[in-house]
């Protein structure tokens, strides 16, 4: 049995991290039976290369989505994308790094940046520390995060700014999505894992920004990811 560790189900969402989320994904779309086990925050050092999520698979420690997919279709014999072409596996696999290396630091920055949704979500996963010393861990993560955003970059620009790129990122989700059930015909594919979980993270009703907004007037990407919700996630 496969284990997958976890930050655990938050705002709505399968999990906090759109990672975590995508390697859910990934198990479910491949119909390996799996469980989970939450992490918490004072072991997260722990985990192979300091992240989340990695996979415990008959003893093997596997670490980072990308590689927990390779070693479902090297070992389980499952290719995510079998019905695609070359042309289209190029730009399956060009998506999905637009998502986790462009978009997902838009996420961060909406989530953690902003006060409002700051104090209404992340703030909240310092909950279970002792009074005294809660405030002071949830300013210092939170320095680290925005330290973190402006040696990437993306927190060296303005919010147009950071709405401008955030509105192309989407626009080209929803124009290879165009009227196919999933990214590249009736079935989904290996991207689509990554497409739901930062779909449904930017959609993610629990915070407000113009980044959600812009996701919700794409009416073929929200209906995606409640197509993907529903088959994959109608648990939640």
């Amino acid at each position: 049995m496969i284990t997958l560790y976890t930050f655990g189900a938050c705002f709505g969402l399968p999990d906090a991290s759109p990672f975590v989320h995508k390697a859910m994904a990934l198990l479910k779309i491949a119909q390996l039976p799996f469980t989970t086990q939450v992490v918490s925050p004072k072991n997260l050092g722990k985990a192979p290369k300091g992240k989340l999520p990695y996979i415990e698979d008959d003893g093997e420690i596997i670490a980072d989505s990308s590689f927990i997919r390779w070693h479902i279709e090297k070992k389980y014999g499952y290719d995510f994308d079998k019905a695609l072409s070359s042309y289209e596996r190029g730009i399956a696999w060009a998506l999905e790094k637009m998502l986790e290396d462009n978009a997902y630091w838009i996420l961060v920055q909406t989530r953690w940046m902003d006060d409002a949704n700051f104090a209404n979500g992340p703030a909240h996963f310092f909950d279970a520390l002792p009074w005294p010393v809660r405030n002071m861990v949830r300013s210092a993560v939170r320095k680290k995060v925005r330290s973190n955003l402006y040696g990437q970059g993306l927190g060296r620009y303005s919010p147009s700014e950071l709405l401008a790129i955030a509105t192309r990122d989407i626009s080209a989700v929803s124009v290879i999505l165009g009227d196919k059930p999933y990214l590249f015909g009736n079935e989904p594919c290996g991207a689509d894992a990554t497409a739901l979980a930062f779909m449904e993270g930017l959609l993610c009703p629990h915070f407000e920004s113009p980044v959600r907004r812009c996701a919700e007037s794409h009416p073929n990407v929200v209906a995606y990811v409640e197509r993907m919700k529903n088959r994959y996630f109608s648990e939640v």
